[in-house]
């Protein structure tokens, strides 16, 4: 699928089964204190005038430089590719960008701690011990998985990217500026048992989110179908998108959205997380944005709902939790 255009242990949440239509749901106030404990996640008013983002010399990227400097001329033929490649405009939730994989002979014992060091830089601590237990979980590890790097590290546009089963991601050193991430990533989980799979928090988080409104407001986010997971292209200022318009909530219900997409953002580098709030900000801040969740794919028949999804102009967070988890997330910077 295409670039669209302009394209984890997660922190922790008590799972419920409470049905959102219960009394003993979550109230705002309760939600809100629970959202307010998430340490070293930057409010979307208190970010730095500068664009936030990853640069050529965060820690990652410093990493991903040495890792090409170790590679040896045939190593290049193989995974070291055009930045403008049509595989870097490729997402899905399981397929290889090339064909060595991290764990083959292909690569030294020291380039593939290298990598192990870049995906443990582009993740918060918690998200890299999240990713140790799924990539384990579906593949047998990070050794199961591919890597590829996209134009030269130093040369001002560059790129690496991982993916495999369930999971892309990217660290691009604002090589694709404005771009949250440096273009789409992938997380998923193939344990179809809900209470079981590592992303669970997230769907109780967020369907604590919508016992949290107002029932008129939950009613008009709650449909029927969801999309096909593979919708996730940005559809600009112009497009029109399904389910509750955030800018009809109250103050109080959008500071909850906010919260929401914190406690979502957690698994990632600060500098990532700052900079979907500074694309969040540039495209209209969260009143831009709709929330929806699907009626189809109630797993455990409990009224929380497996499938939601929430975007705007410049944002898609696509969650298909049944019958296991595939996630997309594309974020970017309108012009």
């Amino acid at each position: 699928m295409p670039l669209p255009r302009r394209g984890h242990s997660v922190a922790p949440v008590v799972p419920t089964t409470t049905p959102l239509d219960s009394p003993a749901s979550v109230s705002r106030r309760n939600f809100l204190a629970g959202a307010g404990t998430l340490a070293g996640l930057t409010a979307l008013g208190g970010l730095p005038r500068a664009w936030a983002a990853p640069a050529v010399d965060s820690p990652a990227e410093q990493v991903v430089g040495r890792l090409y400097q170790s590679l040896s001329a045939e190593q290049k033929t193989q995974i070291a590719l055009p930045f403008d490649h049509d595989l870097r405009s490729r997402i899905s939730a399981n397929w290889h960008v090339t064909k060595p994989k991290i764990g083959d002979d292909f690569y030294t014992k020291d380039q593939r701690q290298l990598i192990v060091d870049i995906v443990r830089g582009v993740t918060s601590p918690e998200g890299f011990e999240l990713i140790e237990k799924q990539t384990e979980f579906d593949d047998g590890g990070l050794d199961g998985y591919s890597i590829a790097l996209f134009g030269t590290p130093g040369s001002g546009q560059f790129e690496w990217e991982l993916t495999g089963r369930h999971l892309t991601l990217r660290a691009d050193g604002n090589s694709v500026p404005k771009a949250a991430f440096g273009g789409p990533i992938v997380y998923g989980h193939g344990e179809e048992s809900p209470r079981k799979n590592l992303f669970y928090p997230q769907t109780v988080k967020v369907n604590e989110l919508l016992a949290a409104l107002d029932p008129a407001h939950a009613a008009a986010a709650l449909l029927d179908k969801a999309p096909p997971e593979s919708a996730v292209a940005l559809r600009g200022r112009d497009g029109q998108f399904s389910g509750l318009p955030v800018a009809k909530l109250a103050a109080d219900q959008r500071q909850l959205v906010e919260q929401t997409l914190k406690f979502l953002l957690a698994p990632y580098r600060q500098a990532d997380v700052d900079e979907v709030f500074q694309v969040l900000k540039a495209n209209g801040g969260v009143e831009s944005l709709h929330l929806a969740f699907y009626r189809e794919g109630d797993l455990l028949e409990d009224r929380q709902w497996d499938l939601w999804r929430v975007e705007g102009p410049g944002f898609v967070w696509h969650f298909r939790g049944a019958p296991h988890v595939h996630a997309y997330i594309n974020i970017a910077a309108l012009a």
